[in-house]
């Protein structure tokens, strides 16, 4: 039986025959651009659902679990504040010196769930976007904060089949990464990633 699988395994094609190419000379600074550029193609691809992703958590042991979700949205960093009316108008603020934040990419759980109860305990998870028709994945890693109540009741009440009832259990959550990784399948087995550390 181990055999038998092995070989059948090693039968199936890994990648399509034509990849798109991937310029890593012309990345754009931004990585949630370059997400939304590989999204749109992904769409245009015909990818069965595009905006699932792999969730993974771990408990404070370190067990890991995993599963599937949908992105629900993917919010832009603020930028800096502006300058009081009463400071200079060359004078750097402390918001201008802070490096700028990640955006945040949403998704969403029963907060009692295990996905819930290990970002509780444990608030750091990995998604992973996988667009097998174009050959493609988006790796992101980072730290997971909860949104507010009402955040959370407008993602209960824009599920598909939303029944009017409220569900006080269910919570939007935001992945705030610190790296964000892009992997391209090469025909001649040279993937190619490019990654922000942010």
């Amino acid at each position: 039986m181990s055999e038998s699988l092995r070989h059948r395994l090693r039968a199936l094609p890994d990648f399509p025959d034509h990849l798109p190419f991937f310029d890593l000379t012309r990345t754009p600074a931004d990585p949630v651009a370059l997400f939304l550029q590989w999204f749109e193609h992904a769409l245009a691809a015909g990818v069965p659902q595009p905006h699932a992703f792999s969730l993974a958590t771990a408990t404070v042991h370190g067990v890991i679990s995993s599963r599937m979700l949908i992105l629900k949205d993917i919010q832009a960093a603020p930028g800096p504040a502006a300058a009081s009316s009463g400071s200079a108008p060359s004078a750097a603020t402390e918001a201008d010196a802070l490096p700028p934040q990640p955006a945040a990419w949403h998704f969403a759980s029963m907060c009692t769930s295990r996905k819930g109860e290990e970002l509780n305990g444990n608030p750091r998870a990995a998604m992973n976007f996988y667009w097998p028709q174009v050959g493609r994945q988006v790796r992101l890693v980072g730290a997971v904060t909860t949104l507010d109540a009402a955040a959370s009741a407008l993602a209960w009440a824009e599920r598909p089949g939303a029944d009017g009832h409220e569900n006080p259990q269910w919570q939007l959550y935001a992945l705030h990464p610190t790296e964000i990784e892009f992997w391209q399948a090469s025909a001649d087995r040279h993937h190619i990633r490019h990654r922000y550390e942010l």
